[in-house]
């Protein structure tokens, strides 16, 4: 069937909708306990909630989770309204319905940071919504600090709080061979196999040097001091000092390309 969805074991093609007439008449009986009337008031309204975790979709979460959970705040919503105030139920409805699932994306996070940070992050994830519909374009870290009077450092961590993990072996393009993954984008090419075995010979071939011989390499290469400086630390003429370098530099490398 087109613009089927499947969610919950939910066909949300055919999801009843409510008048508002029959709203109100269902509220007041649910208010005075009738049992059948909330169910009735849950299953009219479930495109409610469908609408508002449609605004946590990219959030990584499974959307039939945010759907259960948004039905519990639907849930909440329908037992705390009052019928008899001049407001419609879905302005009352969707704040419940959005506050239980960002309750739950905040208790459930993969990555813990404290809730005072959350509310930060979706204090800014609504004012971005709400720019973004003004503007016609996403906004730039300093607007949403300026218009939520915060640093830029401090919206900054609260979007990076909220933002989903993502996996190392998540592969990030394909050209129909191997993926490339996100590991590939951001691996140490300094630190690989390679460097390791060249680093073991080295410190092996280091530890084979005369004591004056290694003394002139850490002083020329590890502090960084010239010639002249190693010669006048040592006692010993600028010449000694570069024939025992250049002697010890053979000796690593002799023993490096033996290795």
């Amino acid at each position: 069937m087109q613009g089927k969805v499947e969610i919950c074991g939910v066909n949300t093609a055919r999801l009843k909708v409510l008048s508002q007439k029959e709203m109100d008449s269902l509220l007041l009986q649910a208010r005075d306990g009738n049992v059948q009337a909330r169910e009735k008031l849950v299953e009219g309204n479930l495109r409610l909630v469908l609408s508002v975790i449609q605004r946590f979709d990219k959030r990584g979460e499974c959307p039939d989770d945010l759907f259960q959970v948004g039905c519990i705040g639907l849930i909440k919503a329908i037992a705390n309204f009052d019928p008899t105030k001049q407001v419609r139920f879905s302005t009352y409805g969707v704040p419940m319905i959005a506050g239980e699932v960002r309750r739950y994306l905040r208790d459930n996070s993969a990555i813990r940071v404290s809730r005072s940070l959350r509310d930060v992050a979706y204090r800014v994830l609504q004012c971005k919504e709400a720019l973004t519909t003004r503007m016609g374009r996403e906004p730039t870290l300093e607007e949403l600090a300026k218009e939520l009077e915060l640093t830029r450092e401090e919206v900054s961590e609260a979007l990076d709080a909220v933002c989903a993990p993502v996996s190392l072996y998540d592969p990030v393009y394909s050209d129909g061979g191997d993926p490339l993954t996100v590991m590939d984008q951001v691996r140490d090419t300094k630190n690989t196999e390679g460097t390791w075995m060249e680093r073991i010979a080295l410190r092996s071939a280091f530890r084979g040097l005369g004591d004056r011989e290694k003394q002139i390499l850490s002083l020329r290469f590890y502090d960084g001091k010239t010639q002249m400086e190693v010669a006048s630390t040592l006692g010993i003429s600028q010449a000694q000092v570069s024939r025992l370098e250049k002697a010890a530099i053979g000796t690593l490398r002799k023993q490096i390309s033996v290795s």
